[in-house]
């Protein structure tokens, strides 16, 4: 209380004194280069990767028209404090959590941004060039129906009737696209009018990781809406933090989730896989 009372009485001060030091203007605000309405948002997903994130984001600020916003989930100050640092334009964003994962945190910043397209992306990904962007943005214009386009794995799901469980299965999808039963991270870009539209949230029964994204790309199929992938060329910076940080943690993930996928989309599967080919 003694703290609070001597800052109120140090801002009063400042008020009376006209003080000039980080005083607001228009000028000011106008000068940073916000934009409200950009075509792409960057989501990164991080925990003590602030290295790696920055890595990326100084490649990613090389698109004029887009949006970065850096999700710091439970990290440690030191990471924090870099991110923060770091993350200095006018339209590059940082949430703080607090070992949320990615279920939860996604979801939250799919309602918090403001790009038309969303790459989700994850702390250890790399990439040569932006040629990965305008590919996937040339993909939306040809599929208008499609509502995730995945660039890592392409994969179907199969169901174990005896375990009652599913999990991921390999899809032929040779070439340079397809569409696909399931895509997972990372990237995963996805269309935020058609995902506002018909999608709306991330099923948060599957909290707080673990075939989230499966999910997801089944319920789009079941309402009329189309999953792609294509190859976007990431490579790995370091381990990702699901193999670093949760190997224990994943699997008892994997062992609930898979049962409430199966639960899910056991009956619906085949009319999903007949919509896909």
């Amino acid at each position: 209380m003694i703290r609070l009372f001597l800052d109120k009485l140090k801002l009063s001060l400042q008020k009376r004194s006209a003080v000039t030091k980080n005083k607001k203007t228009y000028e000011a605000w106008a000068a940073k280069g916000y934009n409200n309405s950009p075509l792409v948002s960057f989501v990164i997903q991080s925990h003590d990767k602030s290295l790696q994130v920055m890595h990326a984001v100084r490649k990613l600020r090389d698109r004029r028209d887009a949006e970065i916003v850096v999700i710091d989930d439970g990290s440690s100050l030191e990471h924090t404090r870099r991110l923060a640092e770091g993350l200095t334009g006018a339209n590059e964003f940082l949430v703080r959590a607090n070992d949320l994962y990615e279920n939860i945190t996604y979801d939250r910043c799919l309602r918090f941004v403001n790009g038309r397209y969303v790459a989700l992306m994850q702390d250890d990904d790399d990439f040569a060039s932006l040629e990965w962007t305008d590919e996937a943005l040339r993909l939306f214009a040809e599929h208008p129906d499609m509502v995730i386009l995945g660039g890592k794995d392409g994969q179907t799901v199969v169901f174990d009737d005896k375990e009652r469980r599913a999990h991921g299965g390999p899809f032929d999808h040779a070439g340079g696209f397809a569409f696909v039963p399931v895509v997972n991270r990372a990237p995963m870009w996805i269309d935020r009018q058609l995902y506002d539209r018909c999608l709306h949230h991330i099923d948060y029964s599957f909290a707080p990781f673990q075939y989230d994204d499966f999910e997801l790309c089944l319920r789009a199929w079941t309402v009329g809406l189309k999953v792609g992938w294509y190859d976007a060329g990431f490579t790995s910076l370091s381990v990702g933090g699901m193999r670093l940080w949760n190997n224990a943690f994943t699997q008892t993930q994997w062992e609930r989730n898979s049962r409430t996928l199966y639960n899910l989309y056991r009956d619906k599967i085949e009319e999903i896989l007949a919509k896909v080919k």
